[in-house]
């Protein structure tokens, strides 16, 4: 039988598709940590999973909240698995390396795959496959990950770390809209010193009672809050936030770098690198609103002239709420 060649992957693997950072399998670690995890659901398999492929190989974290899966291969290996599985199909291991990225974004961003392609999984004993069979310039395409338990530093660096920082972002962001309502209340206050009323008792509100709210939310809110289920409600409302996370442990691992000091396993490549990831927003989610990056305020004197003029402004009556 002739073997055929995917003319359209050749053409792709001479140059015409960059999806990863500059080359090296180092690269390729870091570039997996900077990837926001995906939701599959996979016949009755519910599964988190998360990828980054570039021209040098790919790498694949897949967990079931159980156990962490993980494969990483370069082009050596892509090249061999592709003449064992797609026998007919002959192109350089980068434009398979094309086309599996192709097959596996739609995956990872739950849309519609234009190659209607079918994912499987299946486990034996601590291994897991994921197996893809799609169509290639009219030819089956067939392609199986392999991935074995991922190791302890492994699982650290990408659910461990972050989710402790995640978990102290959030406390932060707790704690700075607690003292907010206390200067909202303090301002209230004094409006209503001044005078004021409310213009709607249906806005009406109580003064802000921390210790009050923490003990109502454990006893109302926190079974709902804290239910894990699939893992689905972690990948839906807080991958910006893990994503966020994940930037500034590569910022602090590129500081220990350029001082000279040890290089922790999280530290990642020029910042170039993650715009150009599998699966990456076409636009960065900026926290800045919720999760403030400290910085030190300018330690610029105020005038004496300075200080009336904020008095005069906040005992300003607003409109619309208070007549």
């Amino acid at each position: 039988m002739k073997i055929r060649t995917a003319k359209a992957l050749l053409a792709r693997a001479n140059g015409n598709w960059t999806p990863g950072g500059t080359p090296g399998m180092e690269e390729l670690e870091q570039g997996l940590l900077m990837q926001p995890w995906a939701w599959l659901q996979l016949a009755e398999n519910s599964l988190l999973a998360k990828a980054c492929i570039t021209k040098q190989g790919y790498a694949l974290l897949v967990s079931d909240l159980q156990q962490v899966w993980h494969e990483q291969v370069d082009t050596s290996v892509v090249s061999q698995r592709a003449k064992e599985l797609n026998k007919r199909l002959t192109a350089p291991p980068a434009a398979f390396l094309c086309h599996l990225d192709d097959l596996l974004r739609p995956l990872l961003k739950a849309t519609a795959c234009p190659g209607k392609a079918t994912f499987s999984c299946e486990r034996v004993a601590e291994a897991l496959t994921l197996r893809v069979r799609s169509e290639l310039s009219g030819l089956p395409f067939y392609w199986n990950f392999h991935c074995i338990l991922a190791s302890p530093s492994l699982v650290s660096q990408h659910l461990i770390r972050p989710l402790m920082g995640m978990s102290l972002a959030l406390q932060c962001q707790v704690r700075e809209l607690a003292t907010l309502l206390h200067m909202k209340d303090l301002e209230i206050q004094d409006y209503q010193e001044s005078g004021a009323t409310l213009s709607r008792d249906r806005l009406k509100t109580e003064p802000f009672e921390e210790n009050s709210f923490m003990e109502q939310f454990m006893v109302e809110k926190l079974p709902e809050a804290c239910s894990v289920g699939d893992g689905r409600p972690f990948v839906m409302n807080l991958q910006s936030l893990y994503m966020a996370v994940a930037r500034q442990e590569i910022q602090v691992g590129q500081k220990h770098q350029g001082t000279g000091a040890p290089q922790t396993s999280s530290s990642a490549p020029s910042q170039g690198t993650d715009s150009q990831l599998l699966n990456q927003p076409e636009e960065p989610v900026s926290l800045a609103p919720s999760l403030p990056e400290p910085e030190k305020e300018p330690t610029v004197p105020s005038s004496p002239v300075q200080r009336p003029q904020l008095l005069k402004v906040k005992r300003k009556k607003p409109r619309g709420l208070f007549s």
